[in-house]
């Protein structure tokens, strides 16, 4: 039997798995995963499905502590350890990439003040600056200047930076109002968040203590994407904003892996 964990977000996954199992008459049930006996739910159970959420706080607690716990239960998990531990991470897929010797784009990751500085007054500019974690352009920016990214290396090394950036949220929420694509009461939402950060802001904290810079690469009109479901594999070609900028995406390759139910 598959478990299933219950939500009533309608964008995420479980919904369809429901639908799949349902169609096939795959066994399944619905749990609870924040329940404390939810270990206890899953006794007659041979797998654990979860679509956990990198923004819902208690998610960010404790999802990947269950899953990976389960996991060495012996029982089948979605998403596993080798698909979730370096999501969200861009300095994990840094090193994972490395290791696999998979070409990517030229990569820095400084833990130590003195180092990035000596750093900066050797290399040439612009790089792009990251955070580990974000998605949609979040927590990206060219710097232009040697002066630049000092000022970030300062702030790094400082009080960090915040996980939730409220003027950048509120930028993207304008230009997607422009576009058509979002009303105006989701930009209000926006300003409202300044005043209000989203509560998993707090739970992750700001990022502090590192450095991630990338080679610029100039005239990039996209990236490609290639993922691998189940032995198959399709490529997505995604096209850079107008006036917008991005370290190149298409020297490597990303592998994704999803669930089939054989798997399961």
């Amino acid at each position: 039997m598959i478990a299933i964990h219950d939500n009533n977000s309608p964008v995420l996954f479980h919904f369809r798995w429901i639908d799949y199992c349902q169609k096939n008459n795959i066994p399944y049930k619905l749990v609870n995963c924040y329940a404390n006996d939810i270990v206890d739910q899953l006794r007659d159970c041979s797998a654990l499905m979860w679509h956990y959420h990198q923004a819902e706080p208690s998610d960010i607690v404790m999802a990947k502590s269950l899953l990976f716990s389960i996991e060495q239960s012996g029982k089948k998990v979605f998403p596993d350890f080798n698909t979730a531990w370096h999501f969200d991470d861009k300095v994990g897929q840094k090193y994972l990439l490395e290791a696999l010797d998979i070409p990517i784009v030229k990569t820095w990751v400084f833990y130590s003040e003195k180092t990035v500085l000596e750093w900066i007054d050797s290399t040439t500019f612009p790089k792009v600056f990251k955070l580990r974690g974000g998605a949609g352009s979040q927590n990206v920016q060219l710097v232009h200047t040697a002066a630049q990214a000092q000022k970030l290396t300062h702030k790094a090394f400082g009080k960090g930076f915040p996980a939730y950036d409220g003027w950048e949220s509120i930028q993207e929420r304008y230009r997607r109002w422009r576009l058509g694509k979002t009303n105006a009461i989701d930009v209000v939402k926006g300003f409202v968040r300044l005043v209000k950060p989203p509560r998993y802001a707090s739970v992750i904290g700001n990022e502090m203590n590192y450095l991630y810079f990338q080679e610029f690469i100039a005239n990039n009109d996209s990236d490609i994407r290639i993922v691998i479901v189940d032995g198959k594999a399709f490529g997505i070609k995604r096209m850079n904003r107008k006036n917008d900028f991005r370290a190149s995406g298409s020297g490597f390759i990303i592998y994704e892996k999803k669930p089939s139910m054989s798997d399961l």
